[in-house]
């Protein structure tokens, strides 16, 4: 397993991360613990996780994910084996997060809150990577891809000042290691880079953006940040939920994400999207690979990519995931991957 370095925290953290999104939803805690165990005896030592997972969100459900990664760890006796990351939901109107809000906001307040709670459901005195889970500000970007961009009023967000500082402090109470941005913007990252170089704070470490074969956008203005400012791409859906592995080419499988949480998937059903999806599949099939393969690897050996994030609702998922990054990339399979850039570009955003 190849490990990369986490921006400039000194962390490093396997290429391939273990993403946990379903647990408490589609996958109970046996089959958590399971996935956790298998994950590092395969070398990986990033485990991904949110306080508003299992997703979908669900007040019934909400904190699951944290539960079991926190349960697995205590019962496991292993906390300092793994780095691990955990999110702090931006605006949105879940309110079940929060004792008292009317929306939830990356306020200071709600900042510590969040963190709080995630640290007991966790059971641990820190977390490595705290990420922005998406912006506070009104950005297009934060419904999680967006195909135009339209201005917003800033006069309501949060100073990007205060959210810097708050995390901040809690890096000096070592009650998180490093802080990362998530769905985030080329403008947004520069100004958190920006804010914390002009103070002396500790500098974002990561961004975790939405990256696979037909959803590019990362590669327009965001990835010429990660590689200058050694901030970089913890990539989600590097299979676009599913598609790029041919399990819906021939239908919808019984209990698959489509079959359960349809709407889920439209990002990847606009123009053209399924058409480049299948160039994807018919490509991998032409290099002797599978679309799985194909897919991962490509995420994998992005210049700008410090781990590729996996999920998985089944043990043997799992393992097809961390067994597609073992193939060599070659210089057809960048061709094959040009070509399908070329002629669909981004039809996911």
């Amino acid at each position: 397993m190849d490990m990369r370095p986490l921006g400039r925290t000194g962390i490093k953290v396997s290429s391939v991360c273990l993403g946990t999104m379903t647990w408490g939803n589609q996958n109970t805690q046996a089959e958590a613990f399971e996935q956790l165990d298998y994950a590092l005896s395969r070398g990986i030592n990033f485990i991904d996780a949110a306080e508003m997972y299992p997703v979908p969100g669900d007040p019934k459900t909400q904190g699951r994910t944290e539960e079991y990664i926190g349960n697995w760890h205590k019962e496991r006796g292993n906390r300092e084996d793994f780095v691990l990351a955990s999110k702090v939901a931006g605006r949105s109107g879940m309110t079940y997060m929060r004792d008292k809000a009317d929306e939830i906001r990356h306020s200071p307040a709600q900042i510590n809150e969040a963190l709080e709670k995630s640290l007991a459901r966790l059971q641990t005195d820190r977390i490595d990577l705290y990420q922005l889970h998406w912006p506070d500000r009104q950005f297009p970007g934060s419904g999680f891809g967006y195909h135009s961009y339209h201005d917003y009023e800033t006069d309501d967000m949060v100073a990007l000042e205060d959210i810097v500082e708050t995390l901040n402090r809690h890096v000096k109470a070592g009650k998180i290691r490093a802080f990362g941005l998530s769905n985030e913007s080329s403008w947004g990252a520069m100004k958190f880079i920006q804010i914390a170089q002009a103070n002396g704070w500790v500098r974002p470490a990561s961004i975790q953006n939405a990256y696979s074969l037909i959803s590019r956008r990362y590669d327009y203005g965001l990835a010429e940040v990660s590689c200058r400012e050694d901030i970089g791409l913890l990539a989600y859906s590097p299979l676009a939920q599913g598609y790029l592995t041919g399990k819906y080419r021939d239908g919808i499988p019984k209990n698959s994400r489509k079959d359960l949480f349809g709407n889920f998937l439209g990002r990847y059903e606009g123009p053209h999207g399924i058409d480049a999806v299948n160039a994807c599949l018919d490509a991998a099939k032409d290099l002797g690979l599978t679309g799985t393969q194909f897919a991962l690897k490509f995420v994998e050996t992005r210049d700008f990519v410090t781990s590729n994030i996996i999920g998985a609702t089944t043990l043997q998922q799992l393992k097809d995931n961390i067994d597609a990054h073992d193939i060599i990339w070659t210089k057809d399979m960048e061709k094959a991957a040009d070509i399908i850039h070329r002629n669909y570009r981004s039809p996911a955003c």
